[in-house]
């Protein structure tokens, strides 16, 4: 009796525990495709997104983002972040998850605000 509480009472932790952060997605809104370089540590990696793409498992602990090569302020994503590009610019789109991995569209929220320009690496 006292085992079956003592189980039932660690299903309940288990189920209720917070899960690891999932890594940050970015999703192409816009109608053309977009150059997006994700810059983790001192690695830049270049990706082409067509319009309505999305890529997903990036910036596992946070990194830098540049959209089309631009010389302004990259932007800086959370790990568990899901953002979208719409006009050239990143949004953060909140606890929307993309519908499908790697080629998901998710819809912005309607507090969506761009992301904030880091500072220089």
């Amino acid at each position: 009796m006292v085992l079956d509480r003592v189980i039932s009472g660690l299903l309940i932790a288990v189920l209720l525990f917070p899960s690891a952060a999932l890594p940050a997605s970015i999703t192409n809104r816009d109608d053309r495709d977009r150059k997006v370089t994700i810059i983790e540590g001192s690695t830049p990696k270049t990706l082409v997104l067509k319009p309505n793409e999305a890529i997903d498992g990036i910036c596992k602990v946070g990194c830098l983002i540049r959209i089309d090569d631009s010389r302004e302020d990259p932007f800086e994503l959370e790990s568990s972040d899901v953002t979208s590009i719409e006009d050239g610019q990143l949004y953060d789109d909140g606890a929307v998850a993309p519908t499908v991995s790697g080629s998901g569209v998710s819809g912005s929220g309607p507090d969506a605000q761009p992301s904030q320009p880091a500072p220089r690496p």
